[in-house]
């Protein structure tokens, strides 16, 4: 049985690839990761915050930090108590400790904070960078394709200012994902992961104060980025890796099917353990063997918009499909 894949041009043990967090900072946590199976590891965000407002006190910085994703919003203070060439010294002997490969993910803001640290992290030992792009909805005045323009952008400096694959970690939120995506690999991206899991805010109603909590995913996440592995299979030339709500040894085997290249794990290890990476690459063994399949490749895309009979099963996004089979739903689900 060989479970081994391509991603970033990295040849990966297996498809389970552990996502930037905070799991993944400390070395004794990702040695017990890399020993569960873990094929690869992103190491958490280097953060723009972090570059420009390290000496600052986090309820001077608060306001900035609510706009950004999930990831910054869990143990940020962590996050602030060092700079980055402190976070970059870190993460080089991180890299020297790890036998698997180890991506960078940088979430910037300016032009020239993506070059430099783009290069700062190659220089630092990544195997490969993860750019980590989300743009909050705060001007009323500013049209989308101006943010996806200074995106593409972007891409360009990155991608002209380091030798490493260069992936993208995008949101849901365009007019129009498959364009988007598109027009990114058009400039040379090496792969994107979908999606980000991003940050929302709640209300306390006791207190009449906005909150930041920390939610995990859940198992129906992974609908979403399940869809849109299903449409870019074969239509992009960038690999994709699978990101939220993939727990188990089956949510890997939906991903590969829609024609993920790798998934990203998070929430499941916060939740199980690092011993759900070898519970998880267990279960897709014992699929394999019970369909005789002996490598990935060889179902890696076949639920596929490309490969399925039915041309709008991916494009359904409403219920039409429920209405039309109401009667079965009705049996398999009575109320």
């Amino acid at each position: 049985m060989n479970l081994s894949t391509k991603y970033l041009g990295l040849e990966l043990k297996n498809p389970i690839i552990v996502g930037a967090s905070n799991l993944v900072t400390d070395l004794e946590t990702i040695k017990k990761l890399e020993e569960a199976g873990a094929a690869a590891i992103v190491y958490k965000s280097l953060f723009e915050e972090q570059i420009h407002l390290e000496n600052l006190e986090m309820n001077q910085t608060m306001d900035g930090i609510n706009e950004r994703h999930a990831e910054m919003s869990s143990g940020i203070s962590d996050t602030f108590d060092s700079g980055p060439d402190d976070f970059l010294l870190r993460f080089a002997e991180v890299k020297k400790a790890m036998s698997i490969p180890l991506i960078a993910s940088l979430n910037a803001i300016y032009d020239d904070t993506w070059e430099v640290y783009a290069k700062k992290l190659q220089d630092a030992g990544a195997d490969a960078l993860e750019l980590n792009f989300y743009n909050n909805p705060k001007d009323f005045e500013m049209e989308g394709r101006s943010i996806i323009n200074a995106e593409l952008d972007i891409i360009e400096i990155v991608k002209k200012a380091v030798s490493i694959p260069v992936s993208i970690k995008l949101s849901p939120f365009y007019t129009n994902p498959l364009y988007t995506f598109n027009e990114m690999d058009r400039k040379g991206v090496d792969g994107f992961v979908l999606f980000n899991r991003l940050f929302h805010p709640d209300i306390n109603i006791y207190l009449e104060k906005l909150g930041s909590p920390y939610n995990l995913s859940s198992e129906y996440d992974s609908r979403l980025p399940l869809r849109y592995v299903g449409l870019l299979y074969d239509n992009i030339n960038a690999d994709i890796c699978a990101n939220r709500g993939v727990y188990t040894g089956e949510d890997v085997i939906k991903m590969i099917l829609a024609g993920a290249n790798v998934v990203e794990v998070v929430s499941t290890i916060y939740k199980h353990g690092p011993k759900q990476i070898t519970k998880m690459l267990e279960d897709i063994e014992i699929w394999m063997a019970n369909k005789q399949y002996e490598t990935l490749d060889e179902f890696r895309g076949n639920v596929s918009k490309k490969n399925i009979k039915d041309p709008f099963a991916y494009r359904r996004a409403q219920y039409v499909d429920v209405l039309m089979k109401s009667t079965e739903i009705i049996r398999d689900y009575p109320i």
